[in-house]
């Protein structure tokens, strides 16, 4: 069973149990998720199955947006609400206050990997060592902020923030910074992803909907790169892309090629991903997807 699965991830589970879930649903045994959410976030959770999870490289790098609901005044150790308050601090923040700090963080910033995430330390799970109470040293990582906009205050001290940012970038540990910058700390309390890849959250489908219809919610895959232009080939062509031949451009229909990869589709059946050489004039089998007949 080849395609795409977009998941709105529920609370309370891991983006590993939530795969498991839909590789049970569909019996598929190749699965894979193309970006991990917490626990306690909620969202679109794209998900890959069969021979579509070949495709898992053209969507991780892309830009994600989360509306993040956060509280000043308190933080914690894991950065989020479900950690264990290490301070309460009285303030009383104003959205232009938050408004002329947020400038701050927009652009290309360093962040601090927080210690309860999944990042690996000589071989361990940074988690494994916060929850024995151990704490490395963790070198800042390049991310970009390409917009944090305030939707909401929602009581006294509580925001909803709406964030556009690069793939890596950790929300809580984003809240945790902009709390230090007003001088009271901040936490994380809710956490959406509302988008990645192009796909939005009204888009998505709960794992309640997926069991009582998986055959038809199972989207095709090559709508999990909607976002790459498309070559249609012919029938020797096809057959020519299916066992790894490079296809000539002078052969082919198209004659832009100013991009890096194409879908490529023979006889309207998606066949796999193809990268583009200008400078020797063709076009390289990148991945297949299809199945010969």
């Amino acid at each position: 069973m080849n395609g795409l699965v977009l998941l709105n991830k529920p609370k309370g589970i891991t983006s590993f149990s939530a795969v498991s879930a839909v590789k049970r649903i569909c019996c598929e045994k190749r699965v894979g998720h193309t970006g991990t959410l917490d626990p306690m976030a909620t969202g679109v959770l794209p998900v890959l199955l069969g021979r579509a999870t070949r495709l898992c490289p053209f969507i991780m790098d892309a830009d994600k947006r989360y509306t993040a609901t956060i509280k000043f005044g308190t933080t914690t150790d894991t950065l989020d609400i479900t950690g264990t308050v290490l301070s309460q601090t009285p303030c009383s923040i104003t959205r232009q206050q938050l408004s002329l700090v947020l400038t701050e963080f927009t652009g290309e910033i360093f962040q601090v990997p927080p210690m309860y995430s999944a990042i690996k330390k000589d071989g361990v799970r940074l988690y494994e060592l916060a929850r024995k109470g151990i704490e490395v040293e963790r070198k800042a990582r390049r991310v970009f902020i390409k917009s944090i906009e305030i939707l909401q205050c929602v009581e006294e001290n509580v925001f909803i923030l709406d964030v556009v940012c690069s793939k890596g970038t950790y929300i809580r540990t984003l809240v945790d910074d902009i709390g230090k910058k007003l001088g009271c700390g901040a936490v994380l309390m809710e956490l959406c992803r509302t988008e990645t890849a192009g796909f939005k959250l009204e888009g998505c489908i709960t794992l309640e909907q997926l069991e009582k219809q998986p055959e038809q919610l199972i989207l095709p895959a090559q709508q999990a790169v909607e976002q790459l232009s498309s070559i249609f080939v012919s029938d020797a062509q096809t057959r020519r892309f299916l066992n790894g031949g490079e296809l000539d451009f002078a052969r082919l229909k198209r004659t832009d090629f100013s991009e890096s990869y194409y879908k490529v589709f023979g006889a309207d059946k998606f066949l796999g991903i193809g990268r583009a050489d200008t400078n020797l004039q063709k076009v390289y089998v990148e991945c297949v997807i299809a199945e010969q007949d």
